[in-house]
């Protein structure tokens, strides 16, 4: 049997890309950087999404043609697809909650 080499799990990068983080401790953040912020994630969300889409399609062609060696990175890419889709949409519904809750305080 040849050798085996387990990959040790890598950590995900914190939402907000770069290892950068939001500090909401010290005040609120107002005007272009909350925009900025904000934008930021969901551009981040967007961009996982394509990636890993991105890398399913590419292991899915891989697979179907032969040249895959190990086939069960075809289910991960899978999972990691769905999930990233998953936040994606997680996002989104917390998001229009928090303006129709924010609307409905308004009138």
């Amino acid at each position: 049997m040849e050798d085996m080499f387990i990959t040790p799990i890598q950590p995900w990068d914190r939402i907000g890309g770069s290892g950068s983080t939001i500090d909401t401790s010290s005040s609120v953040v107002k005007g272009q950087e909350g925009i900025s912020a904000f934008k930021g994630i969901f551009e981040d969300a967007i961009n996982n999404v394509r990636e890993t889409e991105d890398d399913l399609a590419k292991n899915q062609y891989l697979l179907a043609t032969g040249q895959l060696e190990n086939p069960h990175t075809v289910g991960i890419a899978a999972s990691k697809a769905q999930l990233s889709v998953d936040l994606l949409v997680a996002l989104r519904t917390k998001a229009l909650e928090a303006y129709n809750e924010i609307m409905r305080i308004s009138s």
